[in-house]
């Protein structure tokens, strides 16, 4: 248990909490916020489709701008970068009083929330020995669905701007307490052997490489359905 239980699986687990939390939390805030800066009821969908739009460019520019520094910088740089950038949008998040703010500062907070699930399973399962790191990565997956239970409540219990200010906070929290951590003993050897990393192209050849990133990418599609357009437009389907 102690081993399970060590600094690179907490201080993962955490960053997944965060990056749930933000998430759900725009999904829960989106009729309210955009209310309180001024939207028109008629237009309030078509808002918050452009700003959800805005936070998933992000985090497809942020996925593939993450991974390829991650391999080159190291997982623990990725893990400072995607957490400080996180923090700081989501802070402003609250006080965003326009549409076009809101709209930026969501594609800047969705770039930094891209690196937090990769580089932290990544730097777990490299740390950990294959017969537990399955029970780290289940950690980080479990504290990632706490996070967005955290946030619909907090929603309940806050109003919209002082529920985005607790997430930057959150993530400054998450920020110095990744002060110290260190790269794997895996990457640093790789690292010292000066091998090519990084390289975005690699994810296109070989063909078969490819097909199978395609693979997973249909494998988590339909639970970003549910999360993402059934959930977060539930009021207006519903109605």
């Amino acid at each position: 248990m102690r081993r399970l239980l060590n600094r690179a699986v907490l201080i993962g687990s955490l960053g997944c909490f965060v990056d749930s939390y933000d998430l759900v939390l725009f999904s829960t805030l989106r009729i309210s916020s955009l209310q309180a800066i001024g939207v028109p009821s008629e237009r309030i969908v078509d808002v918050g489709i452009n700003l959800l739009n805005l936070q998933m460019l992000g985090m497809l520019l942020g996925g593939l701008m993450w991974g390829s520094l991650g391999d080159r910088r190291g997982r623990v740089s990725v893990l400072f970068g995607s957490i400080f950038l996180y923090s700081v949008a989501t802070l402003s998040n609250g006080f965003v009083s326009s549409v076009w703010m809101y709209g930026i500062l969501r594609f800047f907070a969705g770039l930094g929330l891209a690196g937090e699930l990769g580089a932290a399973v990544t730097l777990v399962s490299e740390k950990m020995s294959p017969t537990e790191r399955g029970w780290g990565t289940t950690l980080i997956a479990f504290m990632g669905a706490v996070g967005g239970l955290f946030a619909a409540l907090t929603a309940e219990w806050f109003n919209w701007r002082t529920s985005y200010i607790l997430g930057g906070l959150m993530g400054f929290a998450l920020f110095g307490m990744r002060i110290r951590m260190s790269d794997s003993k895996l990457f640093e050897t790789m690292r010292a052997k000066k091998v090519h990393r990084g390289n975005l192209l690699k994810i296109i050849f070989p063909r078969q490489r490819f097909f199978k990133v395609l693979t997973f990418v249909f494998i988590g599609l339909p639970i970003w359905y549910v999360v993402g357009i059934l959930i977060s437009f539930s009021p207006e389907i519903g109605a």
